[in-house]
């Protein structure tokens, strides 16, 4: 899967995304430090590339807009370094797997993650 790393994310989750078979890219590497929310959730769609944040603002864009895409999977703790994160992200990215690839926002607790199916609206 291919994965965007938001700014608010160390670039340490590269090498451990990247070690689960995943082709992660940290924004840095991508885009300006101060890009907003809407220009990575544009280049994640037109680059097919999930997005992976501390940010709430993307689950607000996605429903703000119906959108079916990018998905996102967004972590709600106050500690998101890999060495505290690193299990509970990778098997949330197992599970919901087929979820991200149609379309999910996923989000990501330190006991449990739940997806929600994309777009959030429905028409």
């Amino acid at each position: 899967m291919k994965i965007v790393i938001d700014m608010n994310l160390s670039p340490q989750w590269v090498p451990i995304l990247k070690s689960a078979g995943h082709e992660p890219i940290h924004w840095s590497q991508v885009g300006a430090d101060n890009a907003p929310d809407r220009e990575i959730m544009k280049w994640a769609r037109n680059n097919n590339h999930v997005v992976f944040t501390h940010d709430l603002d993307f689950g607000t864009l996605l429903a703000a807009t119906n959108a079916d895409s990018p998905s996102v999977i967004q972590v709600r703790t106050q500690d998101v370094s890999p060495k505290t994160l690193s299990a509970v992200v990778l098997s949330s990215l197992k599970q919901f797997e087929d979820r991200l690839i149609k379309g999910a926002l996923v989000t990501v607790k330190q006991k449990q993650s739940r997806a929600s199916v994309l777009p959030l609206r429905k028409p």
